[in-house]
């Protein structure tokens, strides 16, 4: 996790010398090995843009008005903490589940010797967390509504409904395997299965789309033509967890755009490992002659262990084809 050091005081300062993370220190109690600042309000604009996590050593308050302009939503703001410079506690103040803070909380308290102040509901009186588990398990939230209901009702004690397509590990006390009832998780391919009158839908970020291009080809023709494969075969394009190429195209803009812009990694295979990928595949004798492998698009979807579900498919010369990763659901992740 990229992690930003913020501390004010000479106290401040020495603690952050123990944590991991590029440390920034107030102007009159810095060193060479720490990034100077004068204005926190500046400096946590910047952060909070290109960081994952920021942990701040100082009062609670510093921190909370230095964050709070920058504050958009739970799914995207980076995690928060503050500890304060005798080092005795650290507080997760913002993104607890989905962005690791109480997690990364945990760890500086550990490192410090200082006592975690973990105050989520579910984690205070040990519960079930659906953001959590979903965290820890690689689950895209459908809902961010429904997520907070479903926390809600393991608070209040209320079973909670849950109905899995995937084979997982033991359910919790909190929750009861079944697909029907008030409220629910149900965890499928699909946003749009309800088995519960209030439905969490959680999904497998576990396709992989394999594409062939032409060279220059522009990221919006290949964008345009995945969103398009997604659509036509009935695939969430929020599951789609990575790009697979053949290497000589591992320097494509439009592709390495593509990427940046989704925030996927892209992964590439030589000729001679996408030519030892078992299976049956379109053939080229073309594409062959070009590359050194025969095809480049699904042979590339399955490299990484996936199973091929849709096969090439060709547009505004672009080839993609698209593979799904094995998922094993664990109940007992806590994301730590």
């Amino acid at each position: 996790m990229k992690t930003a050091l913020i501390s004010f005081t000479e106290n401040g300062r020495k603690l952050t010398g123990k944590i991991e993370g590029d440390r920034f220190c107030f102007e009159k109690h810095s060193d060479p090995q720490a990034v100077s600042f004068s204005d926190i309000k500046t400096l946590t604009g910047e952060l909070f843009q290109s960081y994952e996590a920021l942990v701040f050593v100082c009062a609670a308050g510093i921190a909370v008005r230095a964050v709070a302009p920058c504050i958009r939503s739970k799914l995207t703001d980076p995690a928060v903490i503050v500890a304060d410079d005798n080092g005795k506690f650290v507080i997760p103040l913002l993104s607890g589940h989905i962005g690791g803070a109480n997690a990364l909380a945990r760890k500086v308290a550990s490192i410090l010797g200082a006592v975690p102040v973990i105050t989520t509901a579910t984690d205070s009186h040990g519960l079930f967390s659906p953001d959590m588990f979903a965290k820890s398990n690689g689950l895209v939230i459908c809902d961010m509504q429904a997520a907070k209901s479903v926390a809600a009702a393991v608070v209040n004690g209320e079973r909670v409904g849950f109905c899995c397509r995937y084979p997982h590990s033991a359910v919790p006390a909190e929750l009861t395997e079944t697909a029907g009832g008030r409220i629910g998780i149900c965890v499928s391919g699909s946003a749009d299965e309800k088995p519960f009158d209030l439905t969490l839908n959680l999904m497998p970020a576990n396709l992989v789309a394999g594409i062939g291009c032409k060279k220059g080809t522009a990221c919006e023709t290949v964008t345009k033509h995945i969103l398009s494969v997604f659509a036509e075969n009935g695939l969430d394009i929020r599951r789609l967890a990575g790009i697979a190429t053949i290497d000589i195209k591992s320097g494509e803009p439009g592709l390495r755009e593509l990427c940046d812009n989704f925030g996927l990694p892209l992964k590439t295979y030589t000729a001679e490992e996408l030519m030892s990928v078992p299976g049956e595949f379109a053939h080229s004798e073309f594409v062959e002659k070009v590359t050194g492998s025969d095809n480049v698009c699904e042979r590339a979807a399955v490299c990484g262990g996936g199973r091929l579900t849709v096969p090439k498919t060709a547009g505004n010369g672009v080839t993609a084809a698209v593979a799904e990763l094995p998922v094993f659901i664990d109940l007992e992740r806590s994301g730590e």
